[in-house]
């Protein structure tokens, strides 16, 4: 076995679900992330003095390997269960709910599960790579192996030409941007609701109770863009913040202004053609997993990266 280490690009929960793995199999691993907190689209903010999540609203759990991190979570009190059900509007107006499978929420915020997963790893914050080549390398640095643990297009930037196979593995995947915007009132003056999918409407595709969520009842909703909304503004933020809240209050119902508003830029949001295994592992040793191999959500973040993990165990076995 090589004692050269793992070196993870991208500390969201795909990211850490694979380091878990290699750390449990005595391979030695090394995190980085150009952010300055891990945690990638499971993004929370402190906001009005409280944690509000702009990412990943929620997470669901239908795998037997994820099921086991999940029920560790809600034993410990970071995670809960929330609602099987949400609101469903459309321009004609509030149509039936949407029943589906439950959707956990957290107390700490979501990105608080993976500071949870991360504890205990070798990970280094505000690190940016420029550069994954043959060897393999990461900024011309040998490794045992590489995962890259992002979108698609953040993939396709880092690779050098050399590493044909993985670049054609991303090439042509694009991602589709998003806004979120989150606002908090004094009271809640909407109904009776946990989350809304928003149909057909020119600025909304969903939002969120964030009090309803974290459990603390607070009156904040937080609304995600679509991405046609999004992409005008993306070099302009600040200037789609009147026009996504007054669309936000149309949707809810809602006509008294918030007290506070903040706005996030989610520029690679979600995967445009998510790929149809679960992670890439070629003869190069460098590993391709994240939320886009596969249906986009939390659980399959985590079990690419879980999984990509695995493989990457028995290969330098």
């Amino acid at each position: 076995m090589s004692t050269l280490p793992v070196v993870i690009v991208g500390a969201g929960i795909a990211g850490i679900a694979c380091a878990r793995e290699l750390t449990a199999a005595g391979i030695p691993v090394r995190v980085r992330e150009r952010s300055y907190v891990p945690g990638g689209r499971m993004a929370s903010r402190t906001l009005a003095g409280r944690r509000v999540d702009l990412g990943a609203s929620y997470f669901t759990c239908r795998t037997e390997p994820f099921r086991a991190v999940v029920d560790s979570w809600v034993s410990r009190g970071l995670a809960h269960e929330w609602t099987d059900r949400f609101a469903v509007r459309t321009p004609d107006g509030w149509g039936s709910s949407s029943v589906g499978p439950v959707r956990y929420g957290t107390a700490g915020g979501m990105r608080s599960l993976v500071a949870d997963l991360a504890e205990g790893l070798d990970l280094t914050l505000r690190s940016e790579v420029t550069d994954v080549g043959p060897g393999p390398t990461v900024d011309g640095v040998p490794a045992a192996a590489v995962v890259l643990a992002m979108p698609d297009p953040q993939v396709s930037d880092l690779l050098a030409d050399e590493l044909t196979e993985e670049l054609a593995a991303v090439d042509g995947r694009e991602s589709r941007p998003a806004l979120a915007l989150a606002a908090g009132w004094p009271q809640r003056v909407w109904g009776d609701v946990d989350g809304v999918f928003v149909s057909d409407d020119p600025e909304l595709s969903w939002i969120a109770d964030d009090g309803r969520r974290r459990g603390d009842g607070a009156a904040v909703l937080v609304g995600h863009s679509t991405p046609e909304f999004a992409e005008p503004y993306l070099d302009r933020p600040l200037d789609a913040g009147e026009p996504l809240l007054a669309g936000l209050m149309r949707v809810m119902e809602i006509d008294r202004a918030p007290e506070w508003t903040y706005l996030h830029r989610w520029g690679l949001a979600s995967p445009t053609d998510p790929h149809g295994q679960p992670f890439h592992l070629g003869p190069a040793l460098v590993a391709l997993c994240g939320d886009s191999w596969g249906t986009p959500r939390v659980e399959t973040a985590w079990t690419s990266g879980h999984l990509a993990g695995r493989a990457l165990v028995e290969r330098l076995s």
